[in-house]
């Protein structure tokens, strides 16, 4: 599995939930604080970009280039449990059921399956499965107001026990806030290649099956056990 699919998703789902709407006076650094801290579960919909800058002999004067786009719908549980569904223009799933975390390939039929905790360890999935304050992990720079958005930076803590920090994929995490919601993430590699996922239609609180998050593969499917 992508060690970047993880990671992108990881800090997508992180930052998802909460049942507290803030008014736009407040800093986005306070409204990402309250919104992880009261995070319970949601569901709703995501459109994710990747972006490049424009190469040699390309068009200089507009800016990052969209080289993929793919849509889908995302659905949470604190603590530990996501299925972030990508349905166009292809069928994928990665889902984790609070113990391991599940790729599954629709058109290759293939299911990957890897302890959640190795594959997620040392990224900001640790706000996801942990119940701990978001400063523990990252310091939050209050960044511009721009697209109708606050925007926080957040920055690994270098004390924070990650011992492969420095291999993350992306350089620079950016989340847009909107009275105390997500509304758009910002991820910036080294090659300043970047992905830019956005959200809609979030529903909070909402009542989830126990079964939710609970996935099998198809009869015939192949299955791979990564450790």
């Amino acid at each position: 599995m992508s060690k970047f699919l993880i990671a992108v998703f990881a800090i997508i789902t992180n930052i998802l939930f909460s049942g507290i709407a803030f008014s736009q006076t407040e800093s986005g650094a306070e409204q990402l604080r309250q919104f992880v801290r009261n995070s319970k579960t949601a569901e709703g919909d995501f459109v994710q970009q990747q972006l490049r800058a424009p190469k040699a002999g390309e068009p200089q004067d507009k800016g990052l280039k969209v080289i993929r786009q793919t849509q889908g719908h995302f659905v949470f549980q604190r603590p530990g449990r996501f299925i972030w569904e990508t349905q166009k223009p292809y069928g994928q799933k990665l889902i984790a059921d609070g113990k391991q975390l599940i790729l599954w390939d629709k058109d290759l039929n293939q299911a990957t399956f890897r302890p959640a905790g190795q594959a997620l360890a040392s990224t900001p999935a640790a706000i996801l499965f942990g119940e701990t304050s978001l400063d523990q992990h990252f310091d939050l720079i209050e960044g511009d107001e721009r697209l109708g958005m606050r925007w926080v930076s957040l920055v690994p803590k270098k004390d924070s026990g990650a011992k492969n920090q420095n291999d993350l994929p992306y350089t620079k995490i950016s989340i847009g806030m909107v009275n105390g919601l997500p509304k758009a993430l910002e991820l910036t590699d080294g090659l300043g290649g970047v992905v830019l996922a956005t959200l809609d239609k979030i529903q909070l609180n909402v009542n989830l099956p126990a079964n939710r998050f609970t996935f099998t593969p198809p009869a015939g499917a192949e299955v791979l056990r990564l450790n």
